[in-house]
């Protein structure tokens, strides 16, 4: 099974070994790069195309309809309709709009959105760059989407685009504070920026369970936060106001059409893989697996499994909860997932130092739950809420 598990690395050294042959010695570096940058790009907007149906046809279940049907069978194809519309749609762009930046923001954001696979590993040996600071270099890369958002807005000349990007921009540097602070707890533990070794050192089991980090106090409710900010970063339901449609018309981008609005999408989804893949190598156990037994599954099987797991909950989420209001969205944001996270990074120390044993679960567990409770109870506080009653029409 090892064979299989490095299939795509021998593959990639076979075809450099076949370049080799017929080019000079200098241009296989740039072919290296391209070799290892092609299956991101092949992959990611596949999988972007598989989501789309698996989310539409989840919802429709949800809200009890069929979803996507008409399109090839089961309604497969429908991905390949959307793409050939977006691309024959006409590209109407308003006559006050910065023409260029108008162009450029969607283009940025899906620059930005891939070029932090880079450093994700996505299987065993399977990591385009291994930095010694990836995790610096993944934060520091995807905040270039903020700019990208707010160049869309501007752009526009529309007010409802820019008020839709002040709103997006506010929303994602306010979860993006507990996004980076949840990791540093992963961080304080294992000594290291590189994702590589981060997924390594998760890598032995206790007994039954897997030496991941979600299966400690500190670390469920790290992934638990983390999560939490990543759907807000990603804008997803609860958290889309940047695109509620019902108040501010789609948004930042409510003035692209055709395919530069795809782009969005496209970049919004493969974001939302990204930090999902983020999340799978600090919290899950990376590209291992959960049981000894099973460790004879690839390592990127099991990485692609985590991913489309965290993608179910993803959209069981949206079909479930409702949208929240702007000031509940910016208060639980500064007023819970901050101390919360804070106060789980002073429990993660505490694990760091108290020897192994019942005593650090109890006072981990104690310390995050007590502050879940505390703060919890004063977010709600003034909060008037009533058990809700239905009446019937007589």
């Amino acid at each position: 099974m090892a064979d299989l598990d490095q299939i795509f690395v021998t593959l990639k050294h076979w075809l450099l070994g076949q370049f080799a042959n017929v080019l000079p010695e200098c241009w296989l570096p740039i072919i290296s790069i391209l070799l290892s940058l092609a299956p991101i790009l092949i992959v990611f907007p596949s999988f972007f195309a598989i989501m789309t149906v698996m989310e539409r046809k989840g919802l429709g279940r949800i809200q009890n309809r069929y979803g996507p049907n008409r399109v090839g069978p089961f309604g497969l194809l429908q991905p390949a309709a959307d793409g050939i519309k977006a691309l024959i749609k006409e590209d109407v762009v308003p006559r006050a709009a910065d023409k260029l930046v108008h162009f450029l923001a969607p283009l940025v954001l899906v620059v930005t959105a891939f070029t932090v696979y880079a450093v994700l590993p996505i299987g065993r040996n399977m990591v385009v760059l291994d930095l010694d600071a990836g995790l610096l270099f993944f934060f520091a890369v995807g905040a270039a989407s903020e700019l990208a958002v707010f160049m869309a807005g501007w752009s526009s000349r529309n007010k409802y685009a820019l008020l839709g990007a002040m709103r997006a921009v506010a929303q994602m540097v306010s979860y993006e504070i507990p996004l980076i602070l949840a990791t540093i707890s992963v961080v304080m533990i294992t000594g290291t920026l590189s994702l590589p070794q981060i997924v390594l050192a998760q890598g032995t089991y206790a007994g039954l369970l897997p030496d991941w980090f979600v299966f400690t106090p500190w670390g469920f409710a790290g992934f638990i936060l983390f999560m939490i900010a990543a759907n807000a970063e990603a804008n997803r339901s609860p958290f889309d106001l940047p695109e509620g449609e019902s108040e501010i018309i789609a948004g930042y981008f409510i003035e692209y059409s055709g395919f530069k609005f795809a782009l969005f999408f496209l970049a919004e989804y493969v974001s939302l893989f990204a930090i999902s893949g983020l999340g799978i190598t600090l919290f899950l156990g990376g590209w291992n697996a959960p049981f000894p037994a099973l460790a004879f599954i690839p390592s990127w099987a099991w990485f692609f499994i985590k991913l489309i797991a965290l993608m179910c909950l993803f959209i069981w989420t949206r079909g479930t909860l409702p949208r929240l209001r702007q000031d509940q969205l910016m208060n639980f944001a500064w007023k819970f997932m901050i101390p919360m996270v804070l106060i789980n990074l002073i429990a993660t120390a505490l694990w760091r130092f108290i020897d192994a044993g019942l005593t650090r679960w109890f006072v981990c567990g104690a310390i995050v739950v007590i502050a879940y409770l505390l703060l919890g109870r004063g977010l709600m506080q003034g909060k008037k809420i009533a058990k809700r009653t239905y009446r019937f029409a007589d």
